[in-house]
């Protein structure tokens, strides 16, 4: 029996192409979601922010506005601005301080949400002086200021607007910077002509108010806003500590405009916090694509057991047929592929079953009708030989040797004959090659001698009638070369198999002859031979047979390799007389 393969199964070979798709599949899910997720929250951190810079810019106008609608108040109002510019008596003076310019300015204050510094420098010196809260500290509560306008005419930020002739703005001056806060300046017009300076306005609030919360720019993030005057370039307030030129290509950069002004809301939003949940959204992706990828996987392995298993038994069946057995049949339920292919195999084995046991029904008769031919062959062959003596030996008067040549061929017929079986007691083939060599003896008168030497154990198995006598036969006619011949006849049990050994001491054969007396008939008769060897190996297989091994002027041993069969009761084996 050929060596099997081994072979991995096609199912396994099937989930490997499978598990790549299923990894390229969780991998390509996992970086499309991952790259979404992220995109999606840094579009919604981003809409946060701009949402919280929409709502600051919308506070910032709000009371820049409320501020504006102040200083409008007082620069539209002429009883206020007759009022600072009102020279009389010191009595005089306090009463319009009293009542016309004090409630001007406390007024606002009371209505306005945020805490705000509302100075009025005046250049009308007789009026009292209010200092107010220290400007020099952050604002704490809503106050107001009443000063000489001398205290601001020589400084910076006055001449500049006074020179530029800006007015109505948003700046920062003085300490707005370092408080963080910002003013809104405007000039009052004497009414009079219209040009004359009548006094000054400044309106001071800290930015922290005007943007109202910062519940949005969470800065402990690495968030930073800032509020830039877009004329000067200058930051007029910044929360957060990003520096503004630093490394710019890592930070979202966002401007919201507040209108009506040259301010501008500046937000730089860091890369990390946009991808701050980036880790945990990769975390739980990978996660989420392993646990995938396992299922995947052990469903893959549960069909691939599945249908490893109905491919495992055709495999079986397969190798059954390749073994010799073609009666194995397999069947699956359910209507798939794996039906269709059982249903057509096992049509094919019937089939295959069938055509083999024909073919082999008629191989075996034929090799039977061949066989017993050249056993025919053989009875009428030695038949007519004898005959011929028996006439010789009458016509010489040997009427003794006559008797006992026919006894002993009527005796070696019926042993031959064996009531018409194919098997015969080892014992009786060996009594029939007796038989056979009593008659030769007559002919030859005592010119050879016989030795045997076969154990007692084996002399009741049954052996294939007629083995023995065609390889002694052999020995008269082509072993004799001299005056006498040796023949020895062995027999012993090896394992669970018979060994038979016909040895002579006569001429051998070369290996040339051998082999064409193994493989047929020629004309020195060696159909005797392949006879014997193709009855063995049809009975019993390619392990047993006939071996010879000969030496040229040295001898021929003959071995006959059978099964140790089981053994006959001699109580009633036919004796022969019953014949």
């Amino acid at each position: 029996m050929p060596r099997l393969k081994k072979y991995v199964p096609f199912t396994y070979k099937m989930m490997v192409p499978y598990l790549l798709l299923v990894l390229l599949t969780d991998v390509f899910i996992g970086y499309i979601s991952y790259s979404m997720l992220t995109d999606s929250r840094t579009e919604m951190a981003e809409s946060t922010i701009r949402t919280g810079m929409e709502q600051a810019r919308d506070n910032i106008r709000y009371q820049m506005d409320e501020i504006q609608r102040m200083s409008d108040n007082l620069f539209g109002s002429q009883h206020f601005q007759r009022a600072i510019e009102l020279k009389g008596t010191p009595f005089e003076n306090y009463l319009t301080m009293i009542d016309d310019i004090l409630p001007q300015l406390t007024a606002p204050l009371q209505l306005f949400g945020n805490k705000i510094r509302f100075m009025l420098f005046t250049p009308n010196n007789i009026h009292n002086v209010v200092s107010g809260d220290n400007l020099d500290e952050p604002i704490v509560d809503s106050d107001y200021y009443i000063l000489p306008l001398e205290e601001i005419t020589g400084t910076e930020w006055f001449q500049s607007l006074k020179d530029s002739k800006r007015d109505n703005i948003w700046l920062q001056i003085d300490t707005d910077q370092k408080l963080g806060n910002i003013s809104h300046a405007r000039r009052l017009i004497s009414f009079s002509d219209n040009k004359t300076l009548a006094g000054f306005i400044r309106i001071t609030v800290p930015l922290e108010d005007l943007f109202g919360g910062f519940d949005t720019f969470p800065v402990e993030e690495g968030i930073t806003v800032r509020l830039i005057d877009r004329t000067t370039g200058d930051v007029m307030f910044q929360r957060g500590t990003a520096e503004y030129d630093a490394e710019r290509e890592d930070f979202l950069n966002l401007h919201e405009q507040i209108p009506g002004s040259e301010l501008f809301i500046e937000t730089l939003v860091p890369e990390k916090y946009l991808t701050q949940d980036a880790g945990r959204l990769r975390k739980v992706i990978i996660a989420a694509c392993t646990l995938s990828f396992l299922v995947m996987t052990m469903i893959g392995f549960v069909v691939a057991r599945i249908s490893g298993r109905k491919m495992s038994r055709i495999v079986g069946l397969m190798r059954s047929f390749q073994e010799g057995n073609f009666q194995k049949r397999i069947r699956f339920s359910g209507n798939d592929e794996f039906v269709q292919i059982a249903d057509s195999f096992n049509d094919m084995a019937a089939n295959i079953q069938g055509l083999i046991d024909r073919v082999y029904v008629q191989e075996i008769q034929k090799k039977q009708a061949e066989l017993e031919a050249l056993q025919a062959q053989i009875n009428p062959h030695f038949l007519y030989n004898t005959l011929s003596s028996i006439s010789s030996l009458a016509n010489l008067g040997e009427i003794d040797k006559v008797t006992e040549m026919v006894e002993g061929l009527s005796h070696f017929y019926r042993l031959t004959l064996n009531q018409g079986n194919v098997y015969i007691e080892l014992e009786k083939e060996m009594e029939q090659v007796k038989t056979y060599l009593e008659i030769q003896r007559v002919k030859y008168a005592d010119a050879f001698t016989l030795y045997v030497d076969v154990e007692e154990d084996i002399m009741h198995m049954q052996v294939i009638k007629l083995v023995l006598q065609p390889f002694v036969e052999n020995v008269f006619k082509h072993a004799w070369f001299g005056k006498s011949i040796s023949i020895r006849l062995t027999g012993r049990r090896v394992g669970d198999n018979i060994e038979l050994k016909v040895i002579d001491n006569g001429l051998g054969m070369r290996p040339e002859d051998i082999r064409k007396m193994m493989e047929g008939p020629n004309h020195s008769g060696g159909y005797g031979v392949k006879n014997v060897n193709e009855r063995i190996k049809l009975r019993y297989g390619d392990n047993y047979g006939v071996t010879i091994a000969s030496i040229y002027g040295a001898g021929t041993t003959v071995q006959l390799l059978l099964p140790a069969g089981h053994t006959v009761n001699t109580g009633t084996e036919s004796s022969p007389g019953d014949e």
